[in-house]
């Protein structure tokens, strides 16, 4: 499903974030991306959501090996990959209410007649209620903020999520309702994730195996 191999990449070429950095997820599969904070697996979660171009490497999704990054990659290929991040209010328009969040993705392909039913199908999948909806992010809080990120990912029924720290500012109660919505969706659609953390034991329960992050490269850790 995705292979990332010899991956370089930051945000200066004479000091990249991430050196030489290989990763695999088969089609289904669950990996959690283990690693402490500044290390750069949230560069590397860039790369693979197709939001930055690595500076070396290759990058293989479904199958295809990809060429493009950002507006360069195809749509069909940016709505294969659905991603969360842990800052919502970073990634949130302030200006958009909650259902106009989630509705982004669908307007942005031009498949706005979807709207209706694809907001009101997940937005109580989410714990997500018609009030929270009309609501823009300066009046909710970061939980239910990122509920609606999450939606927001699954609104295009991507073949592959990334989860960069999506569960860091949560709480436990909010945490564990956003990775049953998350692993709920893998059952129905067959989709693979990476999840990126660096809570262990979390990414541990969750995942069908996790990953270490090595110095120069990337090493798989049994579960268990």
């Amino acid at each position: 499903m995705l292979e990332l191999t010899g991956i370089t990449a930051g945000y200066d070429r004479r000091a990249p974030v991430v050196r030489d950095v290989s990763l695999h997820v088969g089609r289904g599969e669950a990996v959690g991306l283990l690693g402490p904070s500044g290390c750069g697996k949230s560069t590397l979660a860039k790369v693979a959501a197709l939001l930055h171009r690595p500076d070396a490497g290759t990058m293989t999704l479904d199958g295809t090996l990809v060429r493009g990054w950002r507006h360069r990659a195809p749509q069909k290929r940016r709505t294969a990959v659905g991603v969360v991040f842990q800052q919502p209010r970073l990634s949130a328009d302030p200006r958009l209410s909650l259902r106009e969040l989630i509705a982004q993705p669908l307007r942005a392909t031009g498949r706005r007649r979807e709207v209706p039913e694809r907001v009101a199908e997940l937005a109580p999948l989410v714990g997500l209620s018609e009030e929270l909806l009309g609501r823009r992010p300066h009046a909710v809080s970061d939980g239910q903020l990122q509920r609606a990120c999450l939606a927001r990912a699954l609104v295009l029924r991507p073949g592959l999520l990334i989860c960069d720290e999506m569960t860091a500012m949560l709480d436990a109660s909010t945490t564990a309702a956003l990775v049953a919505v998350v692993e709920a969706y893998r059952a129905e659609s067959g989709a693979a994730l990476l999840a990126v953390g660096h809570d262990r034991v979390l990414l541990e329960r969750w995942c069908d195996r996790t990953v270490r992050w090595g110095e120069q490269a990337v090493e798989r850790v049994p579960v268990g």
